[in-house]
């Protein structure tokens, strides 16, 4: 496919009437560019005018394995013809597989499936706290967390309140209480955040929605050494991180370290359906009782049989061996233009994070202008913006990106 170039200054009736529609019902929580999509097939998508563009967002790494992915959709429309939904008062003959399959995948003994990101993280926080009260011995009433500055878990009112986003928590308080943040990447800062009462240390291996930060080299083994001698658990939120999207399984493989805890969402559900999970063994995960947590979908056998073709393709290895090549394209096309329109680059795997001279333009405006150019990106932070393509992008695709950068900031 080849992108078709389309002016930000000017939409057709037809995406004016969808937005003005979508404007007028739909709660403005989020800010999107001018364009309505309405196909999708592999790292593309179309728009109502069949107007086509490159998708470098993937659905914040949700559709690792690019839009309407044959094998997830034959498994999905299979499923939707057997049985989709039952509620946990029952077992499905779906979820036994995706259970075994996803404890294997993360070398842990259990999992608990829920659905959304910011959901499975709550379920990580919960699972913490009993198994301090449980195991550890943190007197009731008290086990504390420990997060990280810049950090980006979900929206709910637990998840903001350790949030250091103020358009995330304006307006959201009272807000809950546990919760104590450490510099990212700073092992000492961790270190003194650490009490009697910790928990766990709840962390992203990389910080997607701060524009792809990640940590020091060695912070994840020393986070795990210091996890270890304090009796608290390692919490990896490897939602947007995770399933290929680094070039390895999870991001804290770059390390080979493993946490006591895997949260996983997003490329889980394939981008058909929300799936997500945490993992953990028999210590921790045995404190969850009948009845002490649950959700309606979670472990659906629809969500079920997704997630086990997720896993098998996760398991073959060619989706991080896909994402390490494209990663390494896009270094060698980012990296020259720093001093050139550009700050600062960082990548790791299929995803980068770009820093733009802020005397140049702002992130909203290279998303503007890359969607002109049949490209689509999200900005974030002023003048940051992320490049997440599904790990199906040819070589071609992954030009078609790097150049276009090139020619905006040569513009610009």
């Amino acid at each position: 496919m080849t992108a078709t170039d389309l002016s930000t200054s000017t939409v057709s009736e037809r995406t004016a009437a969808h937005i003005a529609t979508t404007e007028r019902y739909a709660a403005h929580n989020y800010h999107p560019l001018p364009v309505v999509l309405a196909q999708g097939e592999g790292a593309w998508v179309v728009d109502v005018d069949g107007r086509r563009y490159l998708d470098c967002l993937a659905g914040y790494s949700a559709l690792n394995f690019g839009h309407s992915n044959e094998r997830l959709v034959a498994v999905a429309r299979e499923q939707l013809g057997r049985l989709t939904l039952t509620s946990r008062a029952f077992f499905n003959d779906r979820l036994s597989t995706f259970a075994e399959s996803l404890a294997r995948l993360t070398g842990k003994d259990m999992v608990l499936p829920m659905n959304s990101g910011a959901e499975a993280v709550e379920t990580a926080i919960k699972v913490s706290r009993k198994w301090g009260y449980e195991v550890k011995g943190v007197p009731a009433g008290q086990a504390s967390i420990v997060t990280m500055e810049g950090n980006f878990h979900g929206r709910t009112t637990t998840i903001v309140s350790f949030s250091d986003d103020e358009v995330a928590t304006s307006g959201y308080a009272p807000f809950t209480s546990g919760f104590r943040r450490a510099a990212y990447g700073d092992i000492a800062s961790v270190a003194a955040a650490i009490d009697g009462t910790t928990v766990a240390v709840l962390f992203e291996p990389i910080q997607g929605e701060g524009g792809v930060v990640m940590p020091p080299e060695g912070f994840l083994r020393d986070l795990r050494a210091l996890c270890t001698e304090r009796n608290v658990l390692m919490v990896a939120d490897e939602i947007q991180s995770g399933l290929a999207r680094s070039g390895r399984t999870f991001a804290c493989d770059h390390e080979d370290v493993v946490p006591d805890i895997y949260v996983m969402g997003k490329a889980l559900g394939g981008g058909i359906y929300p799936v997500s999970a945490i993992a953990a063994d028999h210590e921790v995960m045995d404190v969850i009782t009948p009845g002490s947590h649950g959700s309606t979908f979670g472990g659906n056998p629809l969500a079920a049989a997704i997630g086990t073709e997720v896993v098998a393709m996760l398991e073959e290895g060619t989706f991080q061996a896909r994402a390490a090549e494209i990663g390494t394209q896009i270094e060698a096309g980012f990296r020259p233009l720093v001093g050139r329109g550009l700050v600062d680059v960082r990548v790791r795997g299929a995803w980068a994070g770009i820093d733009i001279d802020p005397a140049l333009m702002t992130g909203r405006q290279m998303s503007e202008a890359l969607m002109a150019r049949g490209i689509l990106a999200k900005d974030t932070h002023g003048s940051t913006v992320r490049f997440a393509p599904p790990l199906v992008a040819s070589d071609d695709d992954i030009a078609l990106l790097v150049n276009a950068v090139t020619e905006i900031l040569t513009a610009g």
